[in-house]
């Protein structure tokens, strides 16, 4: 596994920017925002993509208790069909960034592009969910918040499959599309199914 570092810019307070559910075809787009003590280490912190279930929850806790400040911030899927779903990602960050008890003085943000913050510099790091250790710990709350609301929703519409799947368009998921059609969490302005039919509401 490769070293997580601390920082982008020694003597700034920088919080590590992600987002969870970007490619999803139901519910929100969820991001968190973390700023991390400078000597923060654990041994399973890393890409969020990269971890097992239980290991995220493990280290949700630890990072909630232990950050400096975090926050988690969604963007609806109503928001997403009108926005489009790269600017709900932005908007997402920005709303989390928004609920730090300390205002960082630059955001690391994972991925090539970002709506800048006002009057906060930031650096778009390709991958930084593998590069930085606050991107990655971003990345486990934002996946981890993500998930428990899809779980509440599964209890709603069970037949689509969201507590395994958290709404992401795998076989199961589409076929329950075709089968039943949209719920009021579907995201519209996404192909929902393989061969885009015409959906009942």
């Amino acid at each position: 596994m490769p070293r997580l570092l601390n920082c982008h810019t020694k003597g700034l307070i920088e919080a590590g920017c992600d987002e969870a559910g970007r490619g999803c075809l139901a519910g929100p787009v969820t991001a968190a925002a973390v700023i991390l003590p400078p000597n923060f280490r654990h041994k399973l912190l890393n890409d969020s993509k990269k971890m097992t279930e239980a290991h995220r929850e493990e280290l949700r806790s630890i990072i909630e208790e232990k950050a400096l400040a975090w926050a988690v911030a969604s963007v609806t899927h109503e928001e997403i069909d009108k926005i489009n779903i790269l600017n709900a990602s932005f908007l997402a960050m920005h709303r989390a960034v928004e609920q730090l008890k300390i205002v960082p003085q630059a955001l690391l943000i994972d991925g090539n592009r970002f709506n800048a913050y006002p009057n906060i510099a930031h650096h778009c790091i390709i991958k930084g969910d593998g590069k930085f250790k606050s991107i990655a710990a971003a990345s486990v709350l934002a996946k981890t918040h993500r998930d428990e609301y899809m779980a509440k929703l599964a209890e709603e519409f069970p037949q689509y499959g969201w507590k395994k799947n958290k709404g992401y368009p795998t076989m199961d998921h589409r076929a329950a599309i075709e089968k039943y059609g949209t719920t009021p969490y579907h995201r519209q302005s996404f192909r929902l199914l393989a061969r885009q039919v015409k959906l009942e509401f």
